[in-house]
């Protein structure tokens, strides 16, 4: 069946968006594609009250976001939906496709406020220590949680490293972070030992396929046993398997480790411009949390060690 002409302007529209999106705000690759399922999912609705994004009300916006409610959406997600339609709203309105905002009166979805649990130091060299083994994946594993936790990458920026992103002897890398803004970001020697480990002729070399399926895959550190780019969903698998090999009674997944190695470095005396620096955070703001996750262990230490601290 055919699309009707107001489901393909609405595309058209949607497309239009997403361009200016990356092109005038930068936004990463994944963004633009949760902005595109988040804006087409939508309109599909839409469709069924017979409106588009050119005659949507406030009404149809208000239903929307309660139907995603109903239908067991995380408030966190139903929140980043809501985000992707005020922003296409604001953009047809800016650019005089509406002279209206649809969503200018809605209210924002509440979403309870989660500081990061990081782990302990005790549970990192826990962690870090039960990855053992002297196979190619095993090598690589070893060498990507090192990676993780003492450069705070996002895992999508270890996915994405290529071997000239990599300076190991002056112990720095090149990441790529959310709008592809570039950072150097340096690691430690323990880090170094596991990834040269890893680029040998016993590691990695072990990984590479007779024939590239894909040209990109070429420069990737991090391969998968069919010589292959790591992905986000295999890497997550090696860091949860990690941790229940190390007995860490928790779900573990990448962001832990990052959010871990910004803890544990204010903790011993890190400057938060810094911090902020080597994550890659657009505002100050977003680093703050981890000042609060460490202030929380401080008084945790205090109440238990101070003679006078309860009462």
């Amino acid at each position: 069946m055919a699309k009707s002409s107001t489901t393909e302007r609405d595309a058209e529209l949607i497309e239009e968006f997403l361009r200016w999106m990356a092109v005038e705000k930068g936004r990463a690759i994944n963004t633009i594609s949760n902005y595109r399922r988040d804006l087409l999912r939508y309109v599909e609705f839409l469709g069924t009250a017979s409106k588009s994004l050119l005659t949507a009300r406030e009404t149809e916006v208000e239903e929307y976001v309660r139907v995603l409610q109903a239908s067991g959406d995380a408030n966190a997600s139903t929140a980043r939906r809501l985000a992707a339609i005020r922003m296409m709203h604001g953009f047809l309105l800016t650019e005089e496709r509406r002279r209206d905002n649809p969503t200018s009166r809605i209210e924002g979805v509440k979403v309870p406020g989660g500081v990061p649990k990081p782990l302990s130091m005790d549970e990192v060299s826990s962690l870090l220590e039960a990855m053992v083994g002297d196979s190619a994946t095993e090598m690589r594993d070893r060498a990507l949680m090192e990676f993780l936790y003492a450069t705070g990458a996002r895992i999508s920026e270890a996915c994405d490293l290529n071997l000239d992103d990599l300076d190991l002897s002056a112990r720095v890398v090149r990441l790529f972070g959310k709008g592809s803004k570039e950072r150097v970001v340096p690691f430690g020697r323990i880090a170094e030992e596991r990834l040269r480990e890893y680029i040998s002729s016993a590691g990695r070399a072990q990984l590479v396929p007779d024939v590239w399926s894909r040209g990109s895959d070429r420069e990737a550190v991090f391969l998968t046993n069919r010589g292959k780019r790591l992905n986000r969903q295999k890497a997550w698998h090696v860091v949860r398997d990690a941790g229940l090999r190390a007995g860490i009674n928790r779900d573990l997944s990448p962001h832990v480790l990052r959010h871990s190695c910004a803890t544990h470095m204010l903790e011993h005396g890190a400057d938060l411009r810094i911090v902020q620096e080597m994550l890659g955070h657009a505002t100050i703001s977003t680093t703050q949390i981890y000042t609060k996750v460490s202030n929380d262990r401080l008084w945790a230490v205090y109440r238990d060690a101070h003679p006078r601290a309860t009462g």
